[in-house]
């Protein structure tokens, strides 16, 4: 069975620098693939040369069974692309909005309202289905603008960071309803800074930074990639960053991890006894601990592990 998406030695650049560098990308039909990365890994890039709204400068992508390049039309008609920002008319109400996308599309008045009713009944978006999209929430909207990119069901849908901004009860919601176009047979390419989000609905996930995919494999296969466990510590005072990830890399060769409290790290680990050697090393070498804990990796430890790693010319 043929690849949803394939990609081989994708590149594309702007004003000589390289945003996409080689990006070799499989997703199989029907699974939802996470692309992760921070703002100007070249994930968005990516997203627009797949969808056909941006020429390759290298390499070659295949979308649908068809090139993005030569069959450009042909990969429009089997995908949808949602991104950052809903497109709808403010104006309208969210019946009226999706009616309007189906006759677009060429449906009969009478098949674009039997479409765009079911798509309200299965977004959750009855109560508000007559009210001004003006007046929606920002989870509402997110919901509205991805039921009017499935009208044509497509085979393919690029969900290009589909939650930002949004509060967590909102970002839940647009979480079920992605899981929702899996259940269609959907395959679902979904960018996200939201590691969290990538941890709740992907399959797979790939990890880029700065146009280069720099891991891939499933959750679990990219938590065991950095330790089984994550020893979290937290000093009394704050430390020396340089001085203790030094001490740890030399002594027992573990990277130490930033949080966003500058008295807490966190340091990947194989098991129990590697937790207990580091700090027996940091208590011998005067460093004031107030608190450890052991806990399983998250997605969050992944992906400061593998940058770090990248940044020092190494591997995780």
């Amino acid at each position: 069975m043929p690849y949803a998406i394939e990609t081989k030695e994708l590149r594309k650049s702007y004003n000589g620098i390289g945003v996409v560098q080689g990006m070799d990308l499989r997703v199989e039909q029907g699974e939802l693939f996470a692309l992760l990365g921070p703002n100007g890994a070249g994930k968005t890039t990516t997203i627009h040369m797949l969808s056909t709204l941006v020429k390759p400068d290298g390499g070659f992508a295949r979308v649908a069974g068809y090139d993005v390049v030569s069959n450009a039309r042909h990969v429009r008609r089997k995908i949808s692309l949602t991104g950052q920002f809903a497109a709808l008319d403010e104006g309208l109400s969210g019946l009226q909005n999706l009616m309007l996308i189906s006759r677009l599309y060429g449906y009969s008045a009478k098949s674009a309202r039997s479409i765009s009713e079911e798509l309200i009944e299965s977004f959750g978006l009855d109560e508000a289905k007559d009210r001004a999209v003006l007046h929606y929430s920002g989870g509402m909207r997110r919901r509205l603008d991805i039921a009017a990119s499935i009208v044509t069901k497509p085979d393919v849908i690029f969900l290009d960071e589909p939650t930002t901004g949004l509060d967590p009860q909102s970002r839940i919601q647009v979480w079920e309803v992605v899981r929702s176009l899996l259940k269609r047979g959907t395959t679902v390419l979904l960018t996200t800074q939201y590691l969290e989000e990538a941890d709740q609905l992907a399959d797979r996930i790939a990890v880029m930074d700065k146009g280069s995919l720099i891991a891939e494999g499933t959750p679990r296969q990219l938590k065991a990639s950095v330790g089984s466990r994550t020893l979290t510590i937290q000093f009394i005072e704050p430390a020396d960053q340089h001085k203790l990830g030094n001490l740890l890399n030399e002594e027992h060769a573990l990277t130490l991890l930033q949080d966003d409290h500058p008295l807490v790290h966190k340091i990947p680990v194989k098991d129990a006894s590697a937790a207990n050697q580091a700090l027996h090393t940091l208590m011998k070498h005067g460093f004031a601990i107030d608190y450890f804990a052991l806990s399983e990796p998250s997605l969050d430890e992944v992906f400061l592990s593998l940058t770090h790693a990248k940044s020092m010319g190494g591997t995780p």
